[in-house]
Parts: C-alpha cells; structure tokens; sequence
C-alpha cells in the first residue's frame, strides 16, 4: 500500500497540481496586494476619494459611518454584523485582474500550440491505414 502511495504521489500530474496551487496562491496574495494597493486607490480618486474598505452597512448599528478601517476590523472581531459592501467591490475587481490575467496567459499559450501544431509535419498514416487504402482503391477499380 505504501509503495501505491508513494507511485501516486510522484505521478507528474500530482506534481504539477501541487506546484499550479502553490504558484497560485502565491500569485493571488500579489494581486491582492496589487488591487488594494494600486489599482483601489485610483478607484478612489475616479470615485472623489472614496476608500473602498471603509464603505459598510452595520446591521447592528453600534458603529457610525465614519468608522475607521482599525474599527470595522476590530468589530468583525467581536462578531459585529456588518454588510462589507466596500470589501466586495475590492474583491470583484481583484477577481476581474486574476481573470483577464489567466484569460491572457491561456490566449497566449493557445497560440503558441496553434504554432506548434501548424509547423508539425503531417503523421505518415500507418501500415493499417495503407493497406485499408489499396485494399479500397482495389475494390473501388472492380
């Protein structure tokens, strides 16, 4: 059984998976810190200087609209129910980052196996394939 295991997990194919999720991880902390720290403060300035983080509904109404981010933070901690409306529009534009990136890099790769299938030679067909061919040429001639 361990031997099956140990097949398993050096098959290429776990091993590639196990590297996608760790690049991707890795890659959506970079995006995060991208949107929120470039691309949300441009928002903020198209928007008249909008901070997107402090933007919420407390259902509770213990905090006022002008809570601080330290405040709203320390309110989720203590289980505070709050409608972070702000938080959902950061994380629908970092979602639209990671999606056009990962559309780019899959157009991208598409055309180059386009190119590769294109500057690939034909198959010769097989011995099968010749003989099923002068078999139905004959046939074709009676």
């Amino acid at each position: 059984m361990l031997d099956d295991f140990k097949a398993f997990i050096l098959k290429g194919n776990v091993l590639d998976l196990a590297i996608a999720v760790i690049m991707g991880a890795a890659f959506g902390k970079i995006i995060t810190t991208f949107t929120e720290g470039i691309v949300m403060p441009f928002v903020g300035l198209f928007t008249g200087g909008v901070d997107f983080k402090t933007k919420f509904y407390d259902l509770s109404g213990k905090l006022g609209a002008g809570a601080t981010p330290e405040q709203i933070d320390a309110a989720i901690k203590g289980g505070a129910p709050l409608v972070r409306y702000g938080q959902f529009i950061t994380d629908i534009v970092t979602f639209l980052i990671v999606g056009f990136v990962m559309f780019m890099i899959a157009k991208m790769a598409m055309g180059y196996f386009a190119r590769l299938a294109a500057a690939a030679p034909p198959a010769a067909p097989s011995s099968e394939e010749t003989l099923l061919t002068e078999i139905r040429d004959i046939l074709k001639a009676k």
